[in-house]
């Protein structure tokens, strides 16, 4: 078999990893593409293993009959040139996560099928005629519909009665953002103001939620989005140096020292994942295979956090809680 080696267009910052098929086996190997964000730990470091586990479970064993190429990325500005490079290597399944890793895919290929995690509002933002039917190369699981943002709303005024603004921490550039943003103007209570906290590709966040600390009754949903994955240790510090009761869209936040977080098991979410990877190698098309929406659900509440933040925590929510960080 002739071996290649790739070279990363994103230069020694970004590489690619692999495991070469041996050479009698190479009519029978398949290639996944895989393509995130470097800072996304829980993705490369948790959620890949998972679903190289299940894939072989399914039969897909490495060397033997499937090869991985990986691209994790720096930053959003490199990011295009990383789903072009994926796509020059013509793998014939590619799993992206997040709603920015899946729109530079679609611009650059409408051929390769594609699954995604961690992506929210795909038919608004493009990615798939109808959850039903998705009508092109693209299919995959949600992390959260626009709606979700009502029960962010509602847990974070359960938590903290004294909330009389709320800053939702969302990026601009993404649609599903946007949509949270709108969902919460739209049901917040009478008396509560929601304003935009916008935050740029640098994750600038401490101007914007000191600024708005200023007056007190200050609260903050963050959205999910990869500028907050990332920044999430300075936006856990900065709430809890501003005095800011927030909830959040995943449990790694509580578990670093944020408020609460309601949002979907990501792990049992990848595993469903191999099950789309599985049939698409095997010849199903990813314009019959539905965007899927989470099932299931998890609420955390960090009690020390709660008790730093001068919050008593009712009853009624450390019941509802699947887990209570002490």
């Amino acid at each position: 078999m002739r071996r290649r080696e790739f070279v990363a267009l994103l230069g020694s910052a970004t590489t690619i990893w692999s495991t070469l098929a041996a050479p009698q086996q190479v009519d029978r190997v398949r290639r996944i593409g895989i393509l995130s964000f470097r800072s996304n730990e829980e993705f490369w470091g948790e959620y890949v293993p998972a679903l190289k586990d299940r894939l072989q479970t399914l039969g897909w064993k490495e060397v033997r009959n499937l090869r991985y190429v990986g691209l994790p990325v720096e930053g959003t500005d490199q990011l295009q040139a990383a789903a072009d490079q994926l796509v020059a290597l013509s793998p014939d399944v590619i799993f992206a996560s997040s709603n920015p890793a899946v729109a530079a895919l679609m611009k650059a290929t409408r051929s390769i099928p594609v699954v995604f995690t961690s992506v929210s509002d795909s038919v608004g933002s493009g990615f798939a005629a109808s959850l039903g039917h998705p009508g092109g190369n693209v299919t995959g699981f949600h992390n959260f519909e626009p709606g979700i943002a009502a029960k962010w709303f509602e847990l974070l005024t359960q938590l903290a009665p004294g909330v009389r603004r709320v800053a939702v921490v969302c990026d601009s550039q993404i649609a599903a953002n946007v949509a949270f943003l709108q969902v919460s103007q739209h049901v917040h209570p009478l008396g509560v103001k929601v304003v935009a906290a916008r935050v740029d590709e640098a994750g600038e966040f401490a101007p914007t939620l000191t600024a708005f600390a200023k007056e007190s009754g200050g609260g903050c949903i963050v959205a999910p989005n990869p500028i907050n994955s990332t920044g999430r240790d300075l936006l856990i510090g900065l709430a809890a140096r501003l005095n800011l009761p927030t909830i959040y869209p995943f449990r790694f936040y509580p578990d670093g020292g944020g408020l609460a977080s309601y949002g979907f098991d990501r792990t049992q979410q990848v595993l469903e994942v191999a099950s789309y990877l599985d049939r698409i190698l095997r010849g199903a098309k990813p314009e019959g295979l539905p965007v899927q929406l989470p099932t299931k659900f998890e609420f955390v509440i960090n009690l020390k956090t709660a008790r730093a933040l001068g919050l008593t925590v009712p009853q009624s929510l450390l019941l509802l809680a699947d887990d209570v960080i002490q």
